[in-house]
């Protein structure tokens, strides 16, 4: 029990600081451990990320801080809301053509590796890519919508990808952009959890586990937000490359993992 609070707290922590959070951390390393199976691990890292951005993000907003580009935001969160609902269907989907829960493991594995090879390319080489500012909200609801999509699917809440695509397409600093990710984050997890309650699509858990795992969340909020503003964006920078690298080896061996079993 005490290893699931433990790994709800360091990943939400490092989650908010960097704004990626944490379920790109937890989802693997769970699914390293092997606690659960699949989809309750899915769930459980989902309702981890929903109370760590919760926190987050209304402490924010109600300290008035300005960070969040709410004209910005706000379009790509609706976008992410409705894109948490297509990746819980296409979840739902995958696992109806492939009834082996580990080869859904395998593929969900093998996605998060391949997004963060990518994030972790673009990172290293965004001084010499040309960024953009975009103010379409048609397009930013675009974009929103591909990014819910792909973490409710892959159960990590959020993810690097959505700082890649704020860098890229909003020119956004590394600390403007954590912030702004966790407010797309809350959105696209709030809708994800609510279509898994309205469709009576709960897997198999015990309840001790997720209120841990919750506490874990709203303990790694408040220990990251305080580290997130005594950061300097080059360090934030720097845990976020550190993190790919470990979420990336740690994808490739869950997924060939699951893949053997």
């Amino acid at each position: 029990m005490v290893v699931f609070f433990l790994v709800a707290l360091g990943a939400s922590a490092v989650g908010a600081v960097c704004g990626i959070g944490g379920g790109v951390i937890i989802k693997p390393v769970l699914d390293l451990l092997h606690l659960e199976t699949v989809p309750t691990i899915s769930f459980l890292s989902g309702c981890t990320v929903l109370t760590m951005s919760c926190y987050s993000v209304g402490k924010s907003l109600l300290a008035g801080e300005k960070s969040v580009s709410l004209d910005v935001g706000t379009p790509l969160a609706v976008g992410a809301a409705a894109g948490g609902l297509l990746g819980n269907q296409l979840f739902a989907l995958a696992r109806q053509l492939w009834d082996d829960p580990d080869r859904v493991g395998s593929i969900q594995a093998a996605c998060l590796a391949a997004v963060t090879v990518g994030t972790l390319l673009y990172t290293l080489n965004k001084a010499r890519i040309p960024t953009h500012r975009l103010q379409n909200k048609g397009a930013c609801a675009a974009i929103g919508l591909a990014l819910g999509c792909m973490s409710s699917f892959l159960g990590i809440g959020g993810g690097p990808i959505n700082l890649v695509v704020l860098y890229f397409f909003f020119s956004m600093d590394t600390k403007t952009a954590a912030a702004n990710s966790l407010y797309i984050i809350l959105f696209s997890q709030l809708c994800s959890l609510l279509t898994t309650l309205l469709t009576n699509s709960v897997p198999d858990l015990r309840w001790t586990v997720l209120v841990l795992m919750a506490a874990g969340g709203l303990g790694g909020g408040i220990l990251g937000r305080k580290l997130n503003r005594k950061m300097k964006g080059e360090s934030v920078e720097r845990l976020f490359i550190a993190l790919m690298v470990v979420i990336i080896c740690v994808s490739v061996f869950n997924a060939w993992r699951y893949a053997v079993q």
